[in-house]
């Protein structure tokens, strides 16, 4: 896992076009990965996949999504290594 939603989520939505990456989206919407479809992480607020989330670690210096989050709502969940988050970021980007 790398970043998460919290429940100080406003559901303003400026953080799900600035994911490089389409890990974030919008409560109560599936989420798709290698053509596939997933319930739902929250109904609630938006959320954040932990198999798409690279903390924007390939594209940018600094995670977009907490660089416009205006109630600073998103956190790490659990720490992950630079090598997994590039790992994934490879296996998603190709």
């Amino acid at each position: 896992m790398s970043l998460v939603i919290t429940d100080e989520c406003i559901n303003c939505g400026a953080c799900e076009p600035e994911c490089p990456n389409t890990a974030i989206y919008e409560g109560g919407v599936e989420w798709e990965l290698n053509g596939e479809s997933h319930d739902p992480l929250s109904e609630e607020f938006y959320y954040i996949v932990p198999d798409k989330c690279t903390e924007c670690k390939g594209h940018y210096d600094e995670s977009q999504c907490v660089a416009v989050c205006p109630v600073d709502c998103i956190e790490v969940g659990v720490e992950e290594s630079e090598d997994t988050l590039m790992e994934r970021y490879n296996q998603l980007n190709g």
